[in-house]
C-alpha cells in the first residue's frame, strides 16, 4: 500500500541521457514534462483568449482578465507602485503554480508542486531576482532590511544575526509550505480513492464504497480551491519580499 501511495510522486526517465553535468546524466524525465505541459496550457490560455479583444467579454476572457488584475492589483498593493516592472515576473510565477497544481489533479498525471525541488527552483529565482534588484536600487543600503527600525542598538547583534537567519531561509519556507499543502492534499485522495477501490473489490461491502467515493468527490472539488490559495499565497509573498528589496524598511 506505501508504495501505490507514493508512485503518483516518483520522477520516471522518459528519455536516454541527452548530456551529462559533472558525470550525473541528465534526461527528459516525466516531471519536464509536466512543467513543459504547465507552461504551454498557460500559455496557450493567455494567449488565445486575449488575441481578440471583445467590447463584451466572453467566459474565458473574462477569466483571463480577472487573474490579470487580481495580481496587478496584488503587486501594486503589496510590493509598492515601483514594482509595476515586476508584474510579468510575479504573474509567471502565479501562472505556473497555479496550472502546475491544476494539472496535477488529473489521474496519472505528476503533481511537480508537490516536489519540494521544483519550489525551491522557483523560490531561489526569486530570491535571486529579489537580491539584485536590492543592491541596484538601494547599493550597500539593502543591508538595512537586517535592522528592524526603532530596535535599540544594544539589541542588534541578537536582532541581526536573526534577521539574517529570516532572511535566508525564506526560500525553503516558500518551498515546504506549497510542496506539504499540495503532497498532503494528493496523498488524502488517494487514500480514499485506495479504500473505495477495496471496498468494491469486497462485494459484500460494496454498497459503503459510497462513502469514500463521495468524500472523493468532495475532496477534488476543495483541491481546486487550493490549488488557487497555494499559488496566490506563494504570489503574496513573493511580492511582500519583493517590496524589501525596492523599498527596504
Amino acid at each position: 500500500m506505501a508504495e501505490s501511495l507514493f508512485e503518483e510522486f516518483e520522477i520516471h526517465h522518459l528519455s536516454d541521457p541527452l548530456f551529462s553535468i559533472g558525470g550525473h546524466p541528465v534526461t527528459f524525465t516525466n516531471s519536464a514534462l509536466w512543467m513543459f505541459i504547465s507552461i504551454i496550457v498557460a500559455t496557450m490560455l493567455m494567449v488565445v483568449t486575449m488575441r481578440r479583444q471583445a467590447m463584451v467579454p466572453g467566459r474565458w476572457q473574462m477569466m483571463t482578465e480577472s487573474f490579470h488584475n487580481m495580481i496587478a492589483n496584488l503587486v501594486r498593493d503589496m510590493a509598492g507602485e515601483h514594482a509595476k516592472p515586476f508584474f510579468p515576473f510575479i504573474f509567471t510565477i502565479f501562472a505556473f503554480i497555479f496550472f502546475s497544481n491544476l494539472l496535477g489533479l488529473i489521474p496519472h498525471s505528476l503533481a511537480v508542486t508537490s516536489h519540494i525541488i521544483v519550489n525551491f527552483g522557483i523560490a531561489i529565482m526569486l530570491f535571486i531576482v529579489i537580491t539584485i534588484t536590492g543592491f541596484i536600487r538601494q547599493g550597500f543600503h539593502f543591508f538595512g532590511i537586517f535592522v528592524p527600525p526603532g530596535v535599540p542598538k544594544i539589541m542588534l547583534p541578537v536582532i541581526v544575526p536573526i534577521e539574517m537567519i529570516s532572511f535566508a531561509v525564506r526560500p525553503f519556507s516558500l518551498s515546504i509550505r506549497l510542496f506539504a499543502n499540495m503532497l498532503a492534499g494528493h496523498l488524502v485522495l488517494l487514500v480514499f480513492a485506495g479504500l473505495t477501490a477495496s471496498l468494491v473489490a469486497a462485494k459484500w461491502l460494496a454498497g459503503l464504497s459510497v462513502l469514500p467515493l463521495g468524500m472523493n468527490i468532495a475532496i477534488t472539488g476543495f483541491e481546486f480551491f487550493v490549488a488557487f490559495i497555494q499559488a496566490y499565497v506563494y504570489t503574496i509573498l513573493s511580492a511582500l519580499y519583493l517590496r524589501d528589496a525596492l523599498e527596504g524598511h
